[in-house]
């Protein structure tokens, strides 16, 4: 099945949505406006469509394999990523004084979508990449910055993240890999790491692992963890590879999906101790860690917007090719293509309205993220930190359970031959699962947007989100159109559901914690669904401007029914979470344990 880049719409998102114009304006990023986003667009796309997306089938059935030490990647990988690096897709947005090109995340971000469409396995190493390159850029000495950086964005090396043990999973308090100080300023590393995504392949000269771990005699728990970076080849004085590092992989996991991705179990320390270098400080790993987490949260929550797409387009491509049933209401005289079938579009504009959706929710942080680190206006910068920290949670959590809901339809689309492998519908519905797993469960991202999000502020920075909307919804009022009067009802409902659920989490979380976190998942959703229904509200009343105007009749017409369809079908279902989460939680806490 091929894969076309929704190039139009993240444009149309860009422009219109997450205000382009206005990220050019910042300093720094006077050249990326939208001209640029356009050929930068169009040039991501050529190489996704044409070398990445036709390698995902292959990765599928030719995944990575372990032999002897060593990692294979699927063929065809290795050329696909030295194209990608050449293309210096790694370093679209890092600084451009080390070697990247400076663009705004708001561009970047519209990038990942595609080579995660693309080819969800191929992606997750620069994704790593990109989180490595942000640890250090945040805390990493100038000269570890000027060694490593440079060599990464190049694509050259390659990055990754090293917290997961054994017994320390989403737990990180219980990490063990020990840390030795030696008299030459350096560490020696011992320990297991496990889940390393990309922690041995053949697709670089050299890996830079950015490891937890606890420096002997460092407190115990969360406060006592520093974060080391750990080569796989040492860097000699003129910053050539040298020796091999103590750090080996053992193995690689057999998965579920993303099975060209290798996911290793790497052994620190089997033969003297692994050789790293401290990251910042000692004690203040996880503190650096999570700004890695963050970056990866995000592009993950993409990566669900990603899987998505590529499900829909392969889910209409079969809905126009099969042909089975007369049309219901006697349109056509014998069997027709199921597209014609009502349920048949009704799944796939539930599919469409959840990617359209959430990719506008995406791109709308993405710009927020650019603002609040250019802005010259401090209050504004702030304003816009805590609008995307708000928002990280709810592109991660919400995109991902989404892309579930959306692969999943892709194999009904397809009937029984979307539960047969060779179509490739049910790769997509396998790939989608772990992204509702890593880089934090949809619980922890839950758990983050209850606490860290809404209860710690009383839900300041939630309700003037709810303010934001209830503005959008004044314009939607001053419209006659079918289409704005059924969003303004829905979306006026979704905005009070979201704000008694605002009310309740504030108000209850130190006094009833277990009845709010009963329904924390609930409340992401909820929360999600608000905010991606809000962005369609606001696309729904440009597209009739612009269909008014005469521009593109079929895309904005399309648009339009995207909208309404969001609201009437997906926005529809808040005021029913919003009970769940207010007036749910006993019937969650009830039952006793042992009745399980």
């Amino acid at each position: 099945m091929t894969y076309r880049a929704p190039v139009k719409d993240m444009l149309f998102v860009m422009k219109e949505l997450a205000g382009i114009d206005a990220v050019a304006a910042l300093p720094g990023n006077e050249e990326a406006g939208y001209d640029t986003a356009a050929a930068v667009l169009e040039e991501c796309a050529k190489l996704n469509e044409g070398v990445v997306a036709p390698l995902n089938r292959d990765g599928d059935l030719q995944p990575s394999s372990f032999s002897n030490g060593a990692v294979s990647t699927t063929p065809g990988f290795k050329n696909a990523f030295r194209q990608f690096a050449d293309g210096g897709w790694q370093g679209l947005h890092h600084p451009t004084e080390l070697g990247g090109q400076g663009l705004p995340k708001l561009i970047h971000a519209a990038c990942i979508e595609m080579v995660n469409s693309a080819n969800l396995s191929f992606a997750l190493c620069p994704l790593l990449t990109d989180g490595a390159i942000e640890a250090l850029l945040t805390a990493g000495s100038d000269e570890q910055k000027a060694a490593f950086i440079p060599n990464m964005i190049e694509g050259r090396w390659t990055g990754t993240m090293n917290l997961t043990e054994p017994q320390a999973g989403s737990d990180l308090s219980l990490v063990r890999t020990r840390a030795e100080p030696q008299p030459d300023g350096t560490y020696k590393i011992f320990g297991t790491k496990i889940f390393i995504t990309y922690g041995e392949h053949d697709m670089a000269e050299n890996i830079v692992h950015l490891v937890l771990a606890r420096v002997t005699g460092a407190p115990e728990g969360v406060k006592g963890i520093s974060l080391f970076l750990v080569p796989k080849f040492l860097l000699n004085a003129d910053g050539s590879l040298g020796a091999r590092n103590d750090v080996h992989c053992v193995s690689i996991e057999h998965k579920l999906g993303i099975k060209a991705s290798p996911t290793a179990v790497l052994q620190y320390g089997d033969h003297g101790g692994a050789i790293g270098t401290l990251i910042g400080q000692e004690n203040r790993g996880l503190e650096y860690m999570f700004v890695m987490m963050n970056a990866a949260r995000y592009a993950v929550g993409v990566q669900g917007i990603a899987v998505a797409e590529r499900a829909y387009q392969q889910a209409v491509q079969y809905a126009r090719d099969r042909v089975q049933s007369r049309p219901v209401d006697g349109s056509l005289p014998g069997a027709a293509a199921i597209i014609h079938h009502p349920d048949v579009r009704r799944m796939l504009m539930t599919m469409r309205a959840y990617v359209e959706g959430c990719r506008a929710m995406a791109l709308v942080g993405a710009a927020a993220y650019d603002a609040s680190h250019a802005h010259p206006d401090r209050e504004v910068r702030h304003q816009n930190q805590a609008f995307y920290e708000f928002l990280v949670p709810l592109i991660k959590g919400y995109s991902t359970e989404m892309s579930l809901e959306v692969t999943s339809l892709g194999v009904q689309v397809h009937g029984g031959m979307g539960f047969i492998e060779e179509t490739g519908a049910a790769q997509h519905y396998r790939d989608a699962k772990i992204l509702t797993i890593y880089e934090g469960t949809t619980a922890i991202q839950a758990n983050d947007l209850v606490g860290r999000k809404t209860a710690r502020d009383g839900g300041a920075v939630a309700k003037a989100i709810a303010a934001q909307i209830e503005h959008t919804e004044g314009q939607l009022a001053q419209r006659s159109s079918a289409a704005c009067r059924a969003m303004h009802k829905r979306l006026a409902a979704g905005r009070q559901a979201f704000v008694d659920a605002v009310n309740f989490v504030a108000g209850q979380t130190k006094a009833s914690p277990n009845a709010v976190f009963a329904g924390s998942v609930p409340y992401l959703m909820l929360a999600g669904n608000v905010v991606a229904g809000w962005q369609m509200a606001r696309a729904l009343m440009v597209a009739e401007d612009r269909l008014a105007a005469g521009e593109d009749a079929d895309f904005m017409q399309a648009k339009i029914a995207t909208a309404r369809f969001y609201g009437d079908h997906i926005l529809s279902k808040a005021p029913g979470l919003r009970d769940s989460i207010v007036e749910g939680a006993e019937a969650v806490t009830s039952m006793a344990l042992e009745a399980f």
